[in-house]
């Protein structure tokens, strides 16, 4: 994979998208603390060692290719994270990928998670438009009114209701955007 890619940092507005770093980890934690974010997590952050497992996996997501988490840094609220933005990929050449995020509880409602998600989706599609991705996918639980409410302002139609399905207890919503 291209150091480019390995390394990318996007920026809209005063937030900036980076790779994940291992300074990062006591924000993590912070961030993993909070119950909304436990909830809507299908790989829950409960101790220092499985934030140490999380920065890990992100990081050979990232070397694979599939798997492209971003720290959510808001400078205008200093360096630490505010909250993490993900593309994931079934195989290299897929036309759908899935997109996920959280906002830390401190910088909620301040419209990071649909600028984050806005700027990871105009990455993707022109970063993997060769590749064939045409189709991201946002998918969350029913009762997750936030979640809609960000699919629909970063461009995430509707798609359908989905089943309960583990680890995922109750119905969902998938959103839907197509490239331009």
């Amino acid at each position: 994979m291209s150091d480019q890619l390995h390394s990318a940092r996007l920026r809209s507005g005063s937030l900036v998208l980076r790779p994940w770093l291992p300074g990062d980890l006591p924000a993590l934690l912070d961030a993993y603390r909070d119950p909304a974010i436990r909830a809507g997590s299908r790989a829950p952050v409960e101790d220092e060692a499985a934030a140490e497992r999380w920065l890990r996996a992100q990081e050979e997501g990232r070397e694979s290719g599939l798997r492209h988490s971003f720290a959510v840094v808001d400078t205008g609220l200093g360096e630490r994270p505010a909250g993490n933005v993900v593309l994931a990929r079934s195989a290299p050449g897929s036309k759908r990928a899935e997109v996920g995020y959280w906002t830390a509880a401190p910088a909620r409602g301040r419209g990071i998670a649909p600028q984050a998600l806005e700027a990871l989706t105009d990455w993707a599609f022109t970063v993997f438009a060769a590749d064939g991705l045409v189709t991201l996918e946002l998918l969350h639980q029913v009762d997750n009114e936030a979640s809609c409410r960000v699919a629909e302002k970063a461009g995430y139609g509707f798609a359908e209701m989905l089943p309960a399905h583990p680890p995922w207890p109750r119905e969902g919503h998938r959103h839907e955007r197509r490239a331009a």
